[in-house]
């Protein structure tokens, strides 16, 4: 997880956080609340950076 997405998020990293937070949230298995804030990111940084959510786990 992400410490701190803010609207200056810069989308150079997007690639590298974006697998990172996937590959966290396919193994994750804690608190409900921990599992939405991963998918909050994950949204974040694909509406920021104008990823498609076609590859974003369910």
């Amino acid at each position: 997880m992400l410490d701190n997405l803010e609207s200056n998020y810069d989308c150079a990293n997007a690639g590298s956080d974006l697998h990172k937070l996937i590959q966290e949230l396919e193994q994750f298995q804690g608190p409900e609340e921990q599992r939405n804030r991963l998918e909050n990111q994950i949204h974040f940084i694909q509406n920021k950076c104008s990823i498609p959510h076609e590859h974003t786990p369910k």
